[in-house]
């Protein structure tokens, strides 16, 4: 049904100064728009688009087809690369939609989430990362996160960042409310959790590994239980020290700790050097008398072995081997020194020449006769 252009308006005619809601503006107030001119022109521009310029049968259908036309396009979408979709049909989920060019069946029947599953997100506990244009970025410590107890009674100051990144975007949108505050919970409870099985001198010095893998292995589990739909990519410890009101006083008790540790191995060092040497020492010495006392009684038994056999050669033969052993001991005697032959049956000088030859075949000097001669 068409509205007529008469001049009271759809709702009477009148002075025109009165609106559908009541009176008209008052004197001296701010005058409000003109709501019926705004409708009336509306219809005439409507009016001069349809063809016979009034609103037929046609004209209502292509408007109706057109505002059709318009809501089933609203359903196309567009998933980055970076992003997952995930499809509600009246506030229920149906399913998710990968990357690419997507559609669904447009509002109120269905709506569409896309969250980012791809790119990693940073967490930091214990300390806020803050942009100064003037400074550059600046690090604020937050004590009540960072402040934990040892497992020996001692307090640490431990700052540390959490990667992560969501696995599956259904879980991570729907089982849990608050996605980024509960990693931070499960995060800072299970790091006080794995310092507190700890003791604080690993802490400080070559435990940094060991305890980034547990803090990262427990959070997985428990976020795993909890539905969370998210993955913890890293676990990084960036400070590790002593509350800053000890921290002097601790680093002074670590010093003599280690000059404590480095005099002890020195000592080590030179005890592991002196006792091998002593005993590389002794061993030797033994050795040696060993091998002296074997070889003395080796030598007795083949001098008695030798004595014993003469013997029992010169009980066979005893002249004759009483001169073998006569001639024997003068060519040891004899062997090394220049000799000299006298025979006074021989020449006047009683000197018998010959020529004797060394081991090296050089013919030896015969000894000057002295005066007067020679006996």
């Amino acid at each position: 049904m068409s509205w007529k252009n008469q001049s009271g308006g759809p709702w009477g005619s009148g002075g025109g100064s009165r609106g559908p809601w009541g009176s008209g503006p008052q004197p001296g107030g701010p005058t409000p728009p003109d709501l019926e001119e705004f409708v009336r022109r509306s219809q005439d521009r409507l009016r001069n688009l349809l063809p016979g310029g009034s609103f037929g049968g046609w004209g209502t259908l292509l408007i109706v087809l057109g505002v059709i036309a318009l809501w089933m396009l609203s359903g196309f979408y567009r998933v980055q690369t970076d992003e997952q979709g995930v499809v509600l049909r009246f506030g229920k989920y149906v399913g998710e939609r990968q990357p690419g060019l997507n559609y669904h069946l447009p509002w109120p029947i269905e709506t569409v989430l896309i969250p980012k599953v791809t790119s990693s997100r940073r967490l930091d506990i214990g300390m806020r990362l803050i942009e100064d244009p003037r400074r550059g970025t600046t690090v604020r410590d937050v004590p009540e996160e960072s402040l934990m107890l040892t497992g020996d009674e001692n307090i640490v100051d431990v700052d540390f960042t959490v990667l992560w990144k969501v696995k599956d975007a259904a879980d991570f949108l729907f089982n849990v409310q608050n996605p980024e505050g509960t990693i931070k919970a499960v995060a800072e409870s299970a790091m006080r959790e794995v310092i507190g099985r700890s003791t604080i001198q690993p802490i400080l010095t070559g435990a940094r590994q060991n305890i980034e893998q547990g803090v990262h292995d427990l959070m997985q589990k428990t976020l795993d239980s909890y539905g969370t739909g998210v993955v913890i990519t890293q676990v990084q410890m960036q400070k590790v020290d002593p509350p800053s009101q000890v921290i002097d006083a601790f680093r002074d008790v670590q010093a003599a700790r280690a000059d404590a540790e480095r005099a002890q191995n020195e000592a080590q060092t030179y005890a592991n050097r002196v006792v091998p040497e002593a005993r590389g020492k002794a061993a030797q010495i033994q050795q040696a008398a060993e091998a002296y006392r074997e070889q003395t009684v080796a030598e007795a038994k083949g001098q008695a072995a030798r004595f014993t056999k003469i013997y029992d050669e010169y009980k066979k033969a005893p002249e004759v081997t009483r001169r073998r052993i006569y001639l024997e001991t003068m060519e040891n005697v004899l062997n090394g020194v220049n000799k000299t032959i006298v025979d006074p049956s021989v020449s006047k000088s009683g000197i018998v020449p010959y020529l004797p030859l060394t081991s090296g075949g050089t013919v030896a000097r015969p000894a000057p006769a002295q005066q007067g001669g020679s006996r």
